[in-house]
This record gives C-alpha cells, structure tokens and sequence, in this order.
C-alpha cells in the first residue's frame, strides 16, 4: 500500500494500452470507511435521532406528532403528540452562539400563530379558537392572563407571526427584526445595532436583484466557455484588454457613484427615511473606490511586466479550444461535479443534525429541561464523520480530474481523430470506474491528511492532476505515476513555470472580468434602490457567488491546458518524429514557439528528411530557445 513497496520498474510507454487495475487495496480500504459512514446514519436512524430532527421535539423529551414515554425525573414528558405536530420556542430570536442552540424552552403545538399577539388575552383567545396552547402544559389557557410564572411559561410578549418550515416543522417568526438579532449574536464585534438592523433589511429588500445577478454570472461563465471553445487565438489579447476596460471602467463608475451620493447626500434630497442609508452607502462606496483603485494599478503593473510572456500560452489554449470542440462534454464537468458534492453535503449535514440529536436524554438539573447527550466513546462518530466530510469531497473532485485528464489522454494520443470513440466523456469516466478507483482513493486521502496545511494542500493538489495523466496514460499505479509525474515536471521546471504562472493568470484575468461585470451590474440595479437597500453584503454575496460559478468552469479548462502540457512533455521525451516514433502533439503546439515552422511539415509528412535536419538545426534549439524566454 506504500510508495516504497512498488515493484513497477522501467517500461516503455503506451498510451490508452496495457489498461490494468490500480491500487486495489486502497479502494477496498475506502469502500470499509464509507461502509462505516453508513453505519453512523445508520446508528443515528435506528436511535430515533432522525424522527426527533425532523419531527422536533419540546424542552420535555417529547417528539412532535407520536406518542412519547415517560422519561424518569420529567413531569411533563410521556405525552401524546400525535395532534401537535409542530415546535414552537418560546423566544425564537433568542440564540446561544457558543452551544449552537436557540434559549428557549420549545414546545409541541398544533399549530403556529399566524398572526401577531400583543396580549396574554389574545394567547388565550388564540388557544381557544385553534387548540394550540403556547405556553408549557401544566398552565391551562383560561389561567393565561393571570398565572404567576407566565413570564418564564409564556411566550414573550408581543408573539410574531411565524410560520413552519416545509420539512421541518418549527415555527419560524417571518419578521426580520428576529434574523438582525439573530446575525448579531455572531456578528459581536458591531456597536451600532441600528447598522445590522439595515443590513439585513437591505439583503431581503435586494433579494430578487441578488438572485438575478447569481444567474447573471452563471450565464456569463457559460458563454466565457463558450468563447474560449471558439476564439482561443485571441482569447488571451481580448481578456487582457477586456480586463483593463473593465477595471478602469469600474473604477471610473465607483468614483462617480460615490461623487453623486456624497452631493446628494450633502444637499439633504434625499428622504429622512433614507438618510442613514445613504450615509452607509456614501461609506460604502468609497471604501469599494479605493480598493477598486488599488487593485486596478496594481493589476495594470503586473499585466505590464508579464506582455512578453504571454504569448507563450497562446498555443496551449489554442488546442484547448479545440479539445473543447470535439469534447464537448467537458464543459458540463462543473455542474455533475457540482450535483454530486451538494448531495453528499446534503447527506453529511443531515447525518450531522441525526448526531446531534442522538444519544440518551437527561435532566439538566440547571434549567430543569430535557438535553440528548452521546456517551464519551460514542462521540468519536462525529470525528469519524469530519473526516469523511474532507475525504469523500477530495474523492469526488479527484474523480473529476482523473475523468478530465482521461478524455484529454484520449484526445491527444488519438492520431487520426476521426476514430475517437463517440463519447470521450463517458469512455474516461467507464475507465476511471473501472481501473482507477482505488487510486483516486489513495490520492483524495492523502490530500485529506494535509488539509490542515493549505500550503502543503494547494502544492499537492495541482500536482495530483498531473499524477492523474500519467495514471490514464500507461494505467501504473498511484505512487509510479507521482514518481513519473515528478519526474517529467523537473526535467520541464522552466516550462512548468512560465506556462503554469501565464496561464493562470490569464485564467485569473476570467474570472476578474466575470466578477467585475456582475459586480458593476450589481451596482447599477442597487443604484435604484439607494433609498432603502445598504449595498455592502448584497454587493459582496454578489461577488463572492461570481468567483465561485467562475473558478469551477474555468478550473476544467485550466485541467485541460494542464494535461495537454504533460501529454506534450511525454510526447516530446519519448518520441523525435522518426518512423515509428512519430508526435502525437497537434501542429498548432509546434507552431507555438516550441518548434520552427520549416521543420513541421517535414515532422509530420516526410520524418526522414526531418529526422536528418533535426541533428543540425531542428531538434533541441527551438526548446532551448522556448526556455529562454
């Protein structure tokens, strides 16, 4: 299972031959960790975790729509629940930060207030009409009014309208003022409560601006693909000067905004109501001008200073477009990938909440109420469970690349491209399923041990897509195809460097453009809404939802300009253009400043005459010459 017990030794190369299976026992090790994930879902269901999270269950240790046993210490629990299917709190906007729970005793009604109560008389009138007692079960409604103890057995007063959650049935207040209270338990460091307080009102009140401007950098992720399939020559000159449009464009805008809010705001037209908000927002906006500003000169001198070496990538992202052409599958990588992480998320957070309602009850003794506790050896489930989280992620994503890489392997050792298979996509992925599935184990695990160090993770990481070619090329196992991959890396270090630092920063010049236009579209539509939406957390949800949709699409084609690289490197080492050993490599890479022109055809048409030329003058002079640049 170590990397000092392979025995795979020296060996020619044969790309999409020898095809075997790879470290077998790593994925028999997974298979035993995921079945001990399902046993921990297993172990939560089976202790009634799951019907409590679901259903809710009161301060007492009653379940919410079942019969319920009594539990020894607790006069009130034992009850029947059947009718009272949903969780009411007392105090709902009451949130304990520090144990991750809501400071209210919680009870099982038949029904939620829809309404606002002001008075102990309309919670009594409430009870009356709809049989849904809110205060604790040993206070009768008619005694509501006038009970000692309703200030701690009753809901605090007045009780906002609150509605259940779909799946879960608790009763939610659907007034914003409780989520600004409920944000400011985390949010301590804020002095100005009246700031929060607008804060979130400005997010509800641009909520439809938010989601529009999500689907707008969707949109404009997809025809970025779009465009790198089609126009890679000049993909990198347009993204540059789209880029320095745009930035100083922005700027510009920023400025101008903040200019005409200041005057605005300094000739009083704007309402009362909106003052504050306008004074938020002149803040706001200068703050955004400023780094705006930075960040353009900045930008600007680095764009400067790299010119000459930019060129060097166009040839790369030239056959990368047209991998893309003839895979076009790949650009639907990010949202499968994307489908099978948010369902295991989904999955782990649910199993999350079961153990977090799992374990036997007990009475504090402190506040008199029923807390689900696990014993001390059964807490090491939820360590287990973190680790899986980590684990299972990198798996998936690793997936992804060993399927991205395997469909480019194809692409690129396929010499006459007529004969690829139908579906490039579906063929990696059957491979991958079948051949390597113990070896994305090894990887995502290892990757999962140094996750703590993200230095260590992102240097692994990038390197790992590199393993994964290798892996697809000659089918070796994980450990021969890093050796391999480390290899072949060091005797191209000048390339890896420049094309790995041009190309990704033309990549991140991509994801600027598609961040900067969604951000500038943003503040366009928030700019009508100045009187009442503070633009600080919409703009920066905006934003940050922006980059993400835009580094998932544009990481495949960064996979994709990686593999071709290795495949190229590969080729180049083992093959010179003689019989027998011709390049796989598309012209458009010896055209690329990697080879001279007046060599390519006779690589390609007559390889004696080349291979006569390349001692003298063809060979590894246009490499050296390429890795002086």
């Amino acid at each position: 299972m170590g990397c000092c017990q392979s025995k795979e030794g020296k060996r020619d190369w044969k790309p999409l031959e020898d095809r075997s299976c790879t470290d077998i026992p790593w994925l028999i090790f997974f298979m035993l960790f995921c079945a001990g994930m399902l046993c921990i879902c297993g172990f939560a269901i089976a202790t009634g975790a799951a019907s409590r999270l679901i259903s809710g269950y009161d301060s007492f240790g009653n379940t919410c729509g079942q019969r319920n046993t009594q539990i020894d210490g607790v006069d009130l629990s034992g009850r029947d629940m059947r009718e009272n299917k949903y969780v009411f709190f007392l105090e709902p906007c009451n949130f304990d930060v520090i144990n991750r729970r809501i400071k209210s005793i919680a009870l099982c009604v038949s029904q939620c207030p829809n309404t606002q109560l002001q008075t102990y008389n309309d919670l009594k009138q409430f009870a009356n009409n709809n049989g849904s007692q809110l205060c604790t079960y040993d206070i009768t409604p008619t005694r509501y009014p006038s009970h000692s103890e309703r200030q701690t057995k009753c809901p605090k007063l007045p009780v906002h309208a609150s509605k259940s959650v779909p799946v879960f049935r608790r009763c939610i207040p659907v007034d914003i003022a409780c989520y600004a209270e409920f944000i400011q338990a985390f949010v301590t460091f804020v002095s100005d409560n009246s700031v929060l307080h607008r804060v979130t009102a400005g997010v509800m009140a641009s909520k439809e601006i938010i989601m529009g401007l999500c689907v707008l950098a969707l949109v404009l992720s997809l025809l970025m693909m779009v465009v790198i399939r089609y126009i890679s020559k000049v993909l990198v000159w347009i993204l540059t000067i789209l880029v320095i449009v745009c930035s100083i464009g922005g700027t510009g805008v920023l400025w101008w905004l903040y200019t005409d809010h200041r005057i605005a705001l300094n000739n009083n037209s704007t309402s009362v109501f909106g003052k504050e908000v306008a004074s938020d927002n002149v803040k706001a906006l200068l703050i955004y001008a400023i780094i705006a500003t930075i960040f353009t000169v900045v930008l600007l001198l680095v764009m400067f200073f790299m010119r000459k070496r930019v060129a060097l990538t166009i040839a790369l992202f030239h056959v990368a477009g047209k991998v893309f052409i003839h895979l076009p599958l790949l650009v639907l990588q990010p949202f499968w990938t994307f489908l099978c992480l948010m369902l295991f998320w989904v999955y782990w957070i649910a199993v999350l909440l079961f153990l977090g309602t799992a374990g036997t009850p007990f009475k504090n003794n402190s506040t008199n109420l029923v807390e689900y506790k696990l014993q001390e050896p059964l807490q090491y489930m939820v360590w287990y469970h973190a680790v899986g989280l980590i684990w299972i992620s990198e798996y998936i994503l690793a997936f992804q690349q060993m399927t991205i890489a395997g469909a480019v392997v194809t692409y690129y050792f396929t010499r006459n491209k007529s004969q690829m298979p139908s579906v490039p996509i579906l063929k990696s992925m059957g491979r991958t399923l079948r051949y390597h599935l113990g070896t994305i184990a090894k990887g995502s695990f290892i990757i999962t041990l140094v996750k703590i160090p993200r230095l260590i993770l992102t240097y692994i990481h990038r390197k790992c897509l590199y393993i994964c070619p290798i892996i697809t090329i000659n089918s070796t196992s994980f450990c021969t195809s890093a050796r391999d991959a480390f290899v072949i890396l060091v005797e191209n270090a000048l390339r890896v460097a420049a094309i790995n630092t041009v190309g990704d920063f033309v990549l991140f010049l991509g994801k600027v453009l598609i961040v900067s236009c969604t951000a500038f579209a943003g503040v366009l539509a928030l700019n009508y809404q100045r009187e009442y939406t503070v633009w600080v957390l919409p703009l920066l949800i905006v934003c940050l939802f922006a980059f993400l949709v835009a580094h998932c699409f544009l990481s495949v084609f960064e996979n994709v300009v990686d593999v071709l690289f290795l495949c190229f490197a590969v080729d180049t080492k083992y093959n010179d253009g003689s019989p027998g050993h011709e390049y796989y490599m598309d012209k458009a890479l010896m055209v690329g400043q990697l080879f001279r022109e007046d060599c390519i055809n006779s690589i390609c048409l007559t390889p004696p005459l080349c291979l006569s030329r390349s001692k003298a003058n063809c060979g590894l002079a246009p490499l050296k010459q390429y890795l002086q640049l």
